[in-house]
């Protein structure tokens, strides 16, 4: 079964970074620019599509790349996995 990732990002200095490292292992990437949290501050979220089978390494990347990112306060990241029981292109 495919899988939806939504990785809502908080700190702006990862989404170039993550964008980069998941474009550079072949995942195809949609960024949106979103608001929310207590103080309805700036994110972006990706929306990436993937097989079940490249689940774990798409996971892999974006942890890594956004754990740098965190402060004490919170997270870099947000991530949600949705499976998808049909997918189309037109």
């Amino acid at each position: 079964m495919s899988k939806l990732i939504l990785a809502i990002i908080f700190n702006n200095d990862a989404v170039d970074v993550l964008s980069q490292a998941l474009l550079a292992q072949s995942y195809s990437v949609t960024k949106i620019s979103s608001t929310g949290g207590f103080l309805r501050r700036q994110n972006t979220t990706f929306v990436i599509g993937v097989g079940e089978d490249r689940l774990p390494d798409a996971m892999t990347i974006i942890r890594d790349v956004c754990k740098p990112y965190s402060t004490p306060e919170g997270h870099a990241a947000t991530i949600f996995v949705l499976d998808v029981a049909e997918f189309a292109s037109a």
